[in-house]
């Protein structure tokens, strides 16, 4: 039966499949109406980011020793921006490829440089209420503590949930995430939630091990020109053991617009419990800064930043850890200091004290010159390394930062910078290499921004 009448339409060149079609014709045409009208009402966003940077290293991050040859690379990220949102739903997907310019064949099948650094999706329960699930950057206020790490090619991303509730004067968001290995593929992850964290177990300001488990508590008033914003952050770190270490940051992060010229931030944070170091800690942070904006096309913001370390005689830890911050933009452009970047005497952070003043003059419609000048000085006293009973000089030295910037066209950026360390001998005790090397760190970077598509 079925053979006849496949014979029947095929011997009438199948003009009886035709025939179906147009008799359904209203059929379809309504239900393609229906699809692009809900397509209409859809918003969708195709962006992108390709971003290299030329770097020239003399004393970047540490100080040079006797003979040792500057570093220069080029340093490349790109990035593909996907944005969704429809009704009660949106949807983030950014994946990127960060590569050393050179360091992949010229006929390369396949390589490990590519990755998801964000991938989220958010359900708006109404106007105020919504709830952020996946791969995202937490970004808070003036990124000391949570931050994306932007300057990073790589920058930083967590894998968490956020219910997030707003309205015009007030934001209050809780956040939560937990953290697990797939050492063990899923069908055979029956038992146990150890988690080897990626960086393995090493001391506060080495290769810092992700977190077992975080919570997140986040709140926004404004009152006027006051801006008051509190953060609770409990964090909580694997231990070999198998127990988990939980250490509990709460902090303030006000600010005041005192006159239509002159605004003060101010921070103060305070962190408690049983560090990733095993070490009992109570520590704090505390900064302050006024920005002066009254001369045409011209800024100047004046400021220190104190952060607590430990004394090398000291048991229990005192010293601050800023966690996920953005800690390039704070302490010195050249990262001396907590960049994944410890400055310590056995195995304890001196901690910081940083007295900073910060420039930045219009040149023009589309360019600016960005100016830094840092004094810093360890919190705690510096022990000699050859005698621990004796101390120096609290003075670590100064830097320099400049940095040009223009905005070559809407989608195009350009930055160039140079920064030089003039360090003391106390850096080097801490340290180590020649502070009367010459130690300076040079860059330019490009960035563009192409939108293919955003439209609704």
């Amino acid at each position: 039966m079925t053979a006849s009448i496949t014979r029947l339409i095929f011997a009438n060149g199948g003009w009886y499949i035709f025939y179906f079609i147009f008799l359904n014709m209203r059929q379809l045409l309504l239900l393609l109406f229906l699809l692009a009208s809900q397509s209409l009402q859809a918003q969708f966003t195709v962006t992108a980011e390709i971003r290299p940077r030329f770097e020239y290293r003399h004393g970047f991050k540490r100080l040079v020793s006797d003979n040792e040859k500057p570093a220069l690379f080029i340093e490349q990220r790109s990035r593909l921006n996907l944005g969704y949102q429809q009704d009660k739903i949106r949807v983030g997907l950014q994946v990127q490829d960060v590569r050393i310019w050179g360091e992949t064949a010229q006929i390369n099948k396949s390589d490990g440089l590519f990755s998801v650094h964000q991938a989220w999706g958010e359900v708006l329960f109404t106007n105020r209420l919504s709830l952020k699930v996946g791969r995202q950057e937490l970004v808070y206020d003036d990124q000391r503590i949570l931050g994306s790490l932007d300057w990073a090619a790589q920058g930083r991303s967590h894998d968490a949930a956020r219910l997030m509730w707003q309205d015009s004067t007030w934001q209050l968001h809780l956040g939560l995430a937990f953290n697990q290995n797939s050492d063990l593929p899923e069908p055979a992850k029956l038992t146990g939630n150890f988690y080897n964290a990626p960086g393995g177990f090493s001391q506060l300001g080495g290769g810092l091990p992700n977190y077992k488990n975080l919570r997140l508590l986040w709140t926004e008033k404004k009152l006027g020109k006051l801006d008051l914003i509190a953060l609770v952050l409990n964090t909580g770190w694997q231990m070999p053991d198998t127990t988990v270490n939980y250490v509990t940051t709460v902090g303030f992060n006000p600010a005041l617009q005192l006159s239509s010229r002159l605004k003060l931030n101010g921070s103060l944070y305070y962190q408690f419990g049983k560090n990733r170091a095993d070490q009992s800690v109570q520590a704090y942070l505390a900064s302050v800064a006024f920005t002066y904006s009254g001369i045409k096309s011209f800024t100047l913001t004046l400021g220190g930043d104190m952060v607590s370390g430990t004394d090398v005689n000291e048991s229990k830890s005192t010293t601050f850890d800023p966690l996920f911050g953005t800690h390039h933009k704070f302490y010195g452009q050249m990262d001396y200091f907590y960049v994944g970047n410890p400055h310590s005497q056995n195995g304890k952070s001196v901690g910081l004290v940083d007295a900073f003043l910060k420039t930045k003059a219009r040149l023009g419609e589309r360019s600016a010159l960005l100016a830094e000048l840092h004094q810093f000085s360890s919190q705690v006293p510096v022990a000699d390394p050859n005698d621990l009973s004796q101390t120096l000089n609290s003075n670590l030295g100064g830097e320099f930062d400049l940095i040009y910037n223009l905005d070559y066209q809407p989608n195009i950026n350009v930055k160039i910078g140079y920064a030089q360390m003039f360090a003391t001998s106390s850096m080097e005790a801490i340290k180590g290499g020649n502070r009367d090397q010459l130690n300076h760190w040079a860059w330019a970077m490009i960035t563009f921004k192409p939108n293919f598509l955003d439209k609704k």
